[in-house]
């Protein structure tokens, strides 16, 4: 949920990934296993709970775009295709029915609920192939949400919108534009996400700042590193140019 920095216990064993179960373990594999058996690929596929009692799923092979593959997506056509893989998993999650009394591992309050949302669509949860096959992975923290969430979080570290001058695009604006189009965002929910944009940001930045003042880990280390300082400045970059991303959005 932090760029890629919560992976303690993560082992691959053969072609499965074993990794700590959760009480929302049961809950995460009913969704994966909804969506394999919808004919969505691009997720691990659950194999259930191994004799340590971790979970058990299907190996992602491929390499994680973040950091180090992150020119993969530099062409408009890879940023779409990010997009429009986004819009199959929302589209495939629509009909998506939770099990009896669902204990979701909700780690921050989304705005809406219309959908189980995956929260953490990002460069760091990205698998290329080297067959091109793509995948997210890391769904443990998968929750009730809305797709306008998931969307302003991707994009965020997709296009990416970063303060960072090393990650800044003066090309912003047109691959959000890119990123909407291909997902076939209308204008109302254009509308709906500048706003978002840099609400779901600083969200982020909230979150370290109260698990920290909780003494909860491993947010209180990853803020003493500086992730909340990040979230901070993307999310006032963000802010300070939504007139920007209307215009481009809207084609103001």
């Amino acid at each position: 949920m932090t760029g890629g920095n919560v992976s303690d216990g993560v082992v691959r064993v053969g072609d499965t990934v074993r990794r700590p179960a959760g009480p929302w373990t049961p809950a995460v594999h009913a969704l994966l296993t909804h969506l394999y058996e919808g004919g969505f690929r691009a997720a691990p596929r659950p194999l259930g709970i191994d004799d340590q009692g971790r979970e058990v799923l299907t190996f992602v092979p491929g390499s994680v775009v973040w950091p180090d593959r992150f020119s993969l997506l530099e062409p408009a056509e890879r940023l779409a295709r990010v997009a429009r893989l986004i819009r199959e998993f929302h589209d495939a999650v629509q009909d998506f029915t939770p099990p009896p009394d669902p204990q979701w591992q909700v780690l921050l309050l989304a705005e809406g609920n219309e959908i189980i949302a995956h929260q953490d669509l990002a460069p760091w949860n990205l698998v290329v192939g080297e067959d091109d096959e793509w995948a997210f992975i890391d769904w443990d923290t998968a929750a009730p949400g809305s797709r306008l969430w998931d969307v302003a979080y991707a994009m965020h570290g997709f296009i990416p919108l970063s303060a960072h001058p090393g990650r800044q695009r003066a090309d912003a604006g047109e691959r959000l534009r890119i990123f909407a189009d291909a997902y076939g965002l209308d204008e109302a929910e254009r509308r709906q996400l500048v706003p978002l944009l840099g609400r779901r940001t600083r969200a982020m930045h909230d979150f370290l700042r109260d698990q920290t003042a909780l003494g909860n880990q491993p947010w209180a280390t990853l803020w003493a590193e500086g992730h909340g300082d990040v979230w901070r400045s993307d999310a006032a970059y963000i802010e300070q140019r939504e007139e920007q991303w209307a215009s481009v959005l809207l084609g103001s």
